[in-house]
Parts: structure tokens; sequence; C-alpha cells
């Protein structure tokens, strides 16, 4: 009997690319053979995003394209997972009919018996409405290049931002135990893993639920100390201002494997707007934990997100958020024009901001930004940085890879040229000759190269 082949498309967060990985391992264990290509699957598997309406469109379109294989190839069904199918399950099982099985996030350690329901032609009911209902961890199949892999240390969020509907998808914020993270670090290390990534929906409230405080500066130190496995980069994404501890700043100045860079998202400055948004902490919150990175880490890059055209946002408030921009100068910075989604308290609010308006504002902060990093950048020409190899660009003829100031999938990348035969994987010292956009490129310093 042929063994049947399953293929999967994973969209949106590192986090929801975990899932995937999770679900890869169940799918393997179970006897199902894994493909890359859609052309060779039985079964494809949409592990979806519905953060924003765009994401839900590429959702969508993903599905539909995936429909015409159904109709003119191997694929017998198709199976939506994630976010998408965890806030629109009903929604989807009525109107999108392309979609064979719809399996919501708390029904995702089912993904087994939703893909043998997809084979038999039968029909999957869901388990569960509670997204909280996903195991925390669970054996993985790593899709990430082997020299980096995210380390997804809890689940869910308390937040409850007011434009924001991942508490309703993804339910409470649940961390995972300390002892769970270390043996999955050890597993990642084994695997040749240099880069670790450390994620969650709020990777700063780490152990406030299981250990009564924040945690993450414990969790940190206990990466770093291991006498079973060391990482040469330990880099912390989806930080928030209002958690950002003084134990937390102590552990990352004192350990030279927690790269100097921290993924902080504000979404805003001013007070009016970040308290109509229900965020934690004002201004002067952000303000501080800004100043106090920086003081105890003089070189740390910051990266940041700002989201335009919240309801009720004057021309006054974008203006100081504009201005807070250009006098703060992150090194990297994502904006965001607000997207309206249902169920949420932002989505009844009036004074709800033009469109044009919103892309006008997003393009203000996105051009400011443009100068800021390409003046940072042009900074660092004649430096020599620390670079993590990711590949051969047999066109451009030249290496790239990533210095500890850019994150994997967000940020740019290092360009340079050098000896042949260089790994992915291999760190190398490269010395900065020039800037293009958001890139540098270089070459590698003759001898320098770190094993």
């Amino acid at each position: 009997m042929r063994t049947s082949k399953i293929g999967f498309v994973s969209l949106g967060c590192a986090k929801n690319r975990v899932d995937t990985e999770v679900m890869l391992a169940k799918l393997l264990h179970a006897g199902y053979e894994i493909v890359e290509e859609d052309t060779r699957a039985d079964v494809m598997i949409v592990n979806s995003c519905a953060f924003i309406q765009s994401a839900k469109e590429e959702s969508i379109e993903t599905v539909l394209d995936l429909d015409w294989l159904k109709k003119n190839h191997i694929l017998r069904g198709i199976v939506l997972t994630g976010c998408m199918a965890q806030r629109y399950y009903e929604d989807i099982r009525k109107e999108l009919p392309e979609v064979d099985a719809v399996v919501p996030v708390g029904d995702e350690g089912y993904i087994c018996e939703a893909v043998e329901a997809v084979l038999q032609g039968k029909p999957y009911e869901r388990k569960t409405t509670a997204p909280e209902e996903l195991p925390l961890g669970g054996d993985r199949v790593v899709t990430t290049p082997p020299y980096t892999a995210y380390l997804k240390i809890a689940e869910g969020c308390d937040n409850c931002c007011a434009y924001c509907a991942i508490p309703m998808m993804r339910g409470p914020f649940r961390s995972r135990p300390m002892e769970d993270l270390i043996a999955e670090a050890n597993m990642l290390h084994a695997l040749g893993v240099k880069e670790l990534c450390i994620i969650a929906q709020d990777t700063t409230r780490y152990g406030k639920d299981l250990y009564g405080e924040y945690s993450l500066h414990t969790l940190l130190e206990a990466l770093c100390t291991s006498t079973e496995f060391s990482f040469p980069w330990i880099r912390l994404l989806y930080c928030y201002p209002d958690k950002i501890t003084d134990e937390l700043i102590e552990v990352m100045a004192k350990y030279d494997a927690i790269v100097k860079y921290i993924d902080m998202p504000i979404q805003h400055i001013s007070d009016a707007v970040l308290k109509s948004m229900h965020r934690h902490g004002g201004s002067a919150v952000i303000k501080d934990a800004i100043a106090r990175l920086r003081r105890a880490m003089p070189d740390i890059v910051i990266r940041t997100t700002a989201l335009v055209g919240f309801p009720g946002e004057t021309k006054q408030d974008f203006n100081e958020l504009a201005r807070f921009i250009k006098e703060i100068k992150f090194q990297r910075l994502g904006v965001f024009a607000y997207s309206r989604e249902e169920g949420t308290p932002a989505y009844t609010m009036q004074k709800q901001v033009p469109g044009k308006i919103k892309q006008a504002r997003l393009d203000n902060l996105m051009n400011e930004q443009y100068t800021i990093q390409h003046n940072d950048h042009t900074s660092k020409i004649g430096q020599t940085f620390l670079v993590l190899t990711e590949a051969y660009d047999g066109v451009a003829e030249c290496y790239y890879g990533r210095s500890a100031a850019d994150a994997p999938e967000i940020d740019g990348k290092v360009f340079f040229t050098g000896p042949g035969g260089i790994q992915p994987g291999t760190f190398v010292q490269v010395h900065i000759d020039q800037v293009m956009e958001y890139d540098v490129t270089g070459r590698v310093v003759s001898g320098e190269e770190v094993k």
C-alpha cells in the first residue's frame, strides 16, 4: 500500500512555523511521508494566519490556488489549520467548500486524525473550541535552515490590546516549564543550531503564570550556563516595554551569547493613543525601557513596530510619533496601518481613520526610517562584524548572511565576497565596504574565519 504524501504551507509568524513543525513530527511518527512540492501531495495542510486583513486574504488565496491541484492533479484534499481556522471555523465550513477539513488551534494535536478523515473522504469534526487545548511543545521537524531555529517559550496572550484578535485565536498566556525548554534547546543544539531565537506572543511575560514572577532572565541564564550545550547567538523577539525588567537587562548585558538586539514593539508614543489601544504602560514606560537598555548596552540594536491610523489618531498624535522615531533612531522599524478586525474593541470605536491617511502616515514613517537606517549602516563602513553565512548567490557571485544586528526573515542582509567553500552556518568576520538600501556589502577578512 502506497504511503500517503502530505505537504505543508505555513503562513504568518515564526510562532505559527513552530506549530507547523510539531504537526509535521506527528504526521511523520504516524507513518505519512512529508513532501515539499504541492504537486506530489495527496493532502495539503495550510497553517493559516488571520492577524490582519492581508493575512486572511493570503490564507484564502493559498487555499484557492491549491484547489486547482484538486481539480487537475493528484491532490485529494486540503486541511486548513491555524489562526484563521480557529477564528472563522463555522464561516470556513459554510463559505469555503474548497477546504476539506478545518482544524482550529486547539485541535492541532489531532492533525493525523483530520488527515486520515480527508483521505477516506469522511468529514472531520473538531474536538474542542478552546485554543488553550493546544499542547505546549512536542517533537518537531525543524524547517528553518539548520543553523537557526526558534524556541517558543509560551503560548497565548493576556495583553488584550484593543486592535488585536490574538487572545481570541490563541487563548490565555501559558508558559512552558523551564526544564522542557532546556531539553528542547539541547535537542536543537544537537541538530547543529547556532542561532536560537526566543519567541512567544509576549516573550517578556514568560514565567509569570508558572513561577509567580517574570522569569525570562532566569531562562536566559540557564541557556547561557548550561554544561550540555552552548549557542553562539541567542536572540530575543516579541518583547514588551512594560516588562523589560532590570534583571533581564543585567542578564542580556552579562552574557556574550545573548546578541545585543531586542525586538520590542511600541506601537505608538502618544499617551492618548496608547490608552485607547489598551497598551500596558504609557510613553514614560517606553522611554524608560529604551533608556535603560541603551545605558546598559550602548551598542544594542532595538527593533520596534509602530501602528498608524488607529481609531481616533489625530494629526497631532501622529506627529508626536514621527518626532519620537526621528529622535530615538531605532535601528530597525516596521510600520503597519491599522486593520479593522471584527470582535476586537477597536472595531466599534468611533473616528476610524480613512485608508488614504493611514497609508500616507505609514509612508511618511518608512521614508524617515530609510534615512535613519541608511545613516546607521553608513556609520558601519570600515568596521568589521561577525556574520552568520546563509548561502551563496550565484547570480551576484557573492555570499550573504546576517550580523547580530539582523534577525532572520525580518531584517536585512550582509552581502560579502570571500574564498570559495564557505558553508551555510559558518561564522566569518566581514569588513563592511558599502551600503545597499537596507543591506550592506563587504568582504571576508583574510584569516579571520570563525569555526
